[in-house]
């Protein structure tokens, strides 16, 4: 793999990282209403753990792409 083709699957990765968060924060937000408004939360907050879930999938993603950019580029 060429260091473009690297740089371009860490800048995907990062991508899809920003967005896992983003759905996070509405998660959460969605918890807060539930809760607020006397609501079950209980899929919400399964919800939420899988998006976490995921969001730790993705940083370990990032992070090997990190260590192959830095590898290869020593």
């Amino acid at each position: 793999m060429d260091l473009r083709l690297i740089q371009e699957h860490l800048a995907e990765a990062e991508g899809h990282l920003a967005q896992i968060e983003l759905y996070i924060d509405r998660q959460i937000e969605i918890v807060y209403e539930l809760r607020r408004d006397g609501h079950p939360t209980d899929l919400a907050v399964k919800a939420l753990a899988t998006l976490r879930a995921v969001h730790a999938t993705y940083i370990a993603h990032c992070n090997l792409i990190r260590k192959e950019l830095a590898d290869w580029q020593t």
